[in-house]
């Protein structure tokens, strides 16, 4: 990937970020949710926008809803902010590795706790 495919990518997630947390009122997207990164095609023409979310696997699955609702709106507003020959259509999809970060984060606590306990016995 070159360095101005990397800098785009890092824009895009910022501006997204920033409409998302200023701009968009749908209540499916009320949970917590993140833009950890975007991948843009070679040509241009489509962004893999990657969002973790947090929360229940049916607010998961109704901020997913919220954000294709909302995919024409990020799209107009990043055209209007960007000044790019081609805005790419976006697409998300659902990025899972913050929550399986915090599990395994989990589990180590717990078997650090666990040796310790067994240790003192």
């Amino acid at each position: 990937m070159s360095r101005r495919t990397e800098r785009l990518n890092d824009l895009i997630r910022e501006e997204i970020s920033e409409l998302l947390r200023r701009q968009i009122k749908d209540p499916r997207l009320g949970c917590f949710l993140t833009v950890t990164r975007v991948d843009t095609s070679p040509d241009l023409r489509f962004a893999k926008v990657f969002i973790s979310i947090m929360g229940s696997d049916e607010e998961k699955n109704k901020a997913m809803d919220g954000l294709a609702s909302a995919s024409g709106f990020l799209y107009r507003e990043l055209r209007g902010r960007l000044s790019l020959h081609r805005t790419p259509q976006l697409v998300f999809h659902k990025d899972d590795s913050i929550e399986r970060g915090a599990q395994v984060l989990h589990l180590m606590k717990e078997v650090t706790s666990h040796e310790e306990t067994d240790v003192e016995h």
